[in-house]
């Protein structure tokens, strides 16, 4: 082998070694509206070549993901752009920053959100989708292609629609949509006390137990996060897997 081609392949092996891997995450919308996804990258992580977009009902679309990344996506739903403003908002999941593409601004709640953090610990991708942030949309995260024998490789998510049966005191509703809920707050939102917001005195595992409003998401979406310290039966763990993240997607997927 010539000096130019140990060269190359030495470079090749670093590269692979110094974590130039990506993953490739494909973002689903098997909604019958349109929806509009919003990512978010975690504090030292790389950016992502989208933050924002639409997704129309039956569309997916790929997106490749750095090498130990972290950071969350989630669905925004009911959006449109001011005509005379040019301004976008949505109605649940709006990031707040007036545009399509979210650029570093968070899902405000309640938002369903889809959580990960790649090569982490012992180089497992950890993963979940929380209601923490309380709901807006059904959404699911099915790893593709994992290392046999590394890590469980579940799926991860909520594929009920909460929106019709959320708790009186949790449901977000508009006037467009008369009483139909669009949304379903989390206890900690709603009521802003400690109990609910594992805060204050009730700030660990010990003390912070589940809620009914916590039980009624953990009945309905077992495998999401229904509270804070919800962790044994909501965080799932895979090792070179690319990802699917679906928006509504069917109940046989779970």
């Amino acid at each position: 082998m010539g000096l130019a081609k140990v060269s190359s392949f030495l470079l090749v092996i670093l590269f692979l070694i110094n974590g130039g891997s990506s993953t490739t995450f494909t973002i689903v919308n098997q909604c019958n509206y349109t929806v509009w996804p919003g990512l978010l990258s975690g504090a030292g992580t790389a950016p992502l070549p989208t933050t924002g977009f639409q997704l129309s009902s039956s569309e997916s679309r790929l997106i490749s993901i750095p090498a130990a990344w972290s950071g969350r996506i989630w669905g925004r739903t009911l959006c449109n752009q001011n005509e005379t403003t040019g301004r976008f908002t949505c109605v649940t999941g709006d990031c707040a920053s007036s545009q399509i593409e979210c650029s570093g601004a968070g899902a405000i709640p309640p938002a369903t959100l889809a959580e990960f953090t790649l090569n982490g610990a012992e180089n497992l991708d950890f993963y979940d989708v929380s209601l923490v942030d309380g709901y807006n949309l059904p959404m699911t995260i099915v790893p593709n292609g994992g290392a046999n024998g590394v890590g469980k490789c579940n799926t991860a998510g909520c594929a009920a629609d909460l929106n019709g049966v959320c708790p009186e005191q949790l449901k977000v509703t508009v006037e467009a949509a008369g009483t139909t809920g669009v949304a379903c707050k989390s206890a900690c939102e709603a009521f802003g006390t400690p109990e609910f917001c594992c805060s204050g005195a009730f700030g660990t595992p010990d003390t912070c137990k589940p809620s009914e409003y916590a039980v009624f998401f953990k009945n309905a979406c077992p495998t999401a996060y229904s509270y804070a310290y919800d962790d044994g039966t909501s965080t799932f763990t895979c090792s070179g897997a690319d990802y699917v993240i679906t928006f509504c997607p069917s109940v046989s997927s779970i």
